[in-house]
């Protein structure tokens, strides 16, 4: 079911590529964040409540984003930084062990699709399909080979981060002109407005868990488009391309 999307001229298009998000919007990602994150509050109960530690945690991933980048790796050293100044550094090393142990569980965990992906992806074989995804490299590799759907994809970019900037040198390689590139993720903040500032269209499909650093107000714009689910994609996409007709 289509929740919202945008109308009248500026939103008709011919859309020669569409750019997938991976990680929320093809598999799941957020939920092993979270369950780690309550293994988190639970090692260090001792020292602080559940909601301190998560938003000082929250703090610290947010000001070491431009050192770390995104990604598990990056969380995990937040956490460990956490817990040394929520314990004015008496944590101990099991603990600090604890921690890693956690973060390695993450880098190895199962990939899980979620629902309608394969379906949607299905019916827009044979169209222009890029897969642009940001984080740290080896682990959105391995997820991505792990995935099974690599084939699908014309190209894969794997970014440090998604801003007009990124997305505009991830058009000029393949070729696409803003106007006829549509991308499809579950952050306004990363998927949606940069390419919509660009000139293309940006289509959010929300994941019932966004990392609170994604989040962004929607504007109300012919070009940015809400869908319920993925399964929705290849119905708007024809409705766009026939209103250009």
């Amino acid at each position: 079911m289509i929740l919202q999307d945008g109308d009248g001229k500026a939103g008709d298009a011919m859309i020669t590529a569409i750019g997938l998000d991976a990680d929320d919007t093809l598999w799941e990602n957020e939920t092993f964040f979270r369950v780690t994150e309550a293994e988190f509050a639970a090692l260090l109960a001792d020292h602080a409540e559940s909601a301190d530690i998560a938003g000082r945690l929250l703090d610290v991933e947010r000001a070491n984003l431009a050192r770390y980048g995104f990604g598990i790796k990056g969380f995990m050293l937040s956490m460990v930084q956490t817990a040394i100044e929520l314990t004015d550094g008496r944590i101990d090393g099991r603990a600090i062990g604890r921690i890693l142990d956690l973060g390695a569980e993450m880098l190895a965990h199962p990939v899980t699709l979620l629902p309608g992906v394969t379906q949607a992806l299905d019916a827009l074989a044979g169209r222009r399909l890029i897969l642009i995804t940001k984080g740290d490299l080896i682990d959105q590799e391995r997820k991505i080979a792990a995935s099974g759907l690599a084939d699908r994809f014309e190209a894969v970019e794997i970014l440090a981060d998604k801003s007009p900037e990124t997305y505009a040198r991830v058009l000029l390689r393949a070729g696409v002109a803003a106007q006829d590139f549509l991308m499809v993720g579950n952050s306004m903040k990363s998927d949606v407005l940069p390419v919509v500032d660009l000139g293309g269209h940006g289509v959010f499909i929300p994941h019932a868990l966004t990392w609170a650093i994604e989040h962004a107000d929607a504007p109300h714009h012919p070009r940015v488009h809400r869908l319920a689910a993925i399964a929705d994609l290849p119905a708007l996409i024809a409705r766009l391309e026939v209103a250009h007709a």
